[in-house]
């Protein structure tokens, strides 16, 4: 098996980056070999789908070897499909764009530190594209004060840094998609690409740390 990173920037600015994985752990920790591909392509003309939900639910069908697929959206925060097994959901199809809907609501409009919602695994329908089995997430940004927001360059890149670290650790999605939006917003707070981006030891990571261990231990 192999590991796949495909970013998509579809527009400037307001434009989502769209993250797919398929790896095998031990060939990732190995080797550290990734495929990268970079392309203007926006997700609408790649899949055709009507909306970002709708997407993920194209590409996991388009490629059946990927595991998740993460698309990021700047302060609004990210959205993942994971692939699960069949046995394991509900019989009773769901329509990702209305669940998504839902999973967004639940957001804490009084929480400032990134958090992630998650669906459980259920079957999941996007309207003239097919169906899926998996497990909706919709990780939320840092509120970040406007007094410490210095430069959002880069942050997409460490988002997906992160990303990469936490697969390494095995932390599972409710754990890396927070750790994974706090890691970017530190990087915000400093001006460069590289500049503010946090070492692991960084006390503002402990808690996404410990709780990671805890859940690998658990296992």
């Amino acid at each position: 098996m192999s590991a796949l990173f495909l970013d998509f920037l579809s527009m400037p600015y307001s434009s989502p980056s769209i993250l797919l994985y398929c790896a095998s752990f031990e060939l990732l920790w190995k080797r550290f070999t990734f495929d990268c591909i970079a392309s203007s392509v926006s997700y609408f003309e790649w899949t055709e789908a009507p909306s970002i939900p709708s997407a993920l639910v194209s590409f996991l069908l388009r490629l059946t070897n990927v595991k998740f697929v993460i698309v990021t959206l700047g302060k609004e925060g990210c959205i993942m499909l994971e692939r699960g097994m069949t046995e394991n959901a509900q019989s009773e199809e769901t329509d990702i764009d209305d669940l998504c809907d839902i999973l967004k609501k639940k957001k804490d409009s009084n929480r400032n530190s990134p958090a992630c919602i998650s669906s459980g695994v259920k079957k999941l329908c996007a309207k003239g594209i097919g169906t899926v089995t998996g497990t909706l997430s919709v990780g939320t940004a840092e509120n970040i004060p406007p007094g410490e927001l210095v430069d959002t360059t880069g942050a997409g890149d460490s988002f997906i840094g992160a990303t990469l670290y936490a697969i390494c650790a095995n932390m599972p999605p409710e754990i890396m998609l927070p750790f994974a939006a706090q890691v970017a917003a530190i990087k915000c707070r400093a001006l460069g690409a590289r500049t503010g981006i946090p070492y692991r030891t960084d006390p503002r990571l402990a808690s996404f740390l410990v709780a990671g261990s805890q859940e690998v231990a658990a296992v």
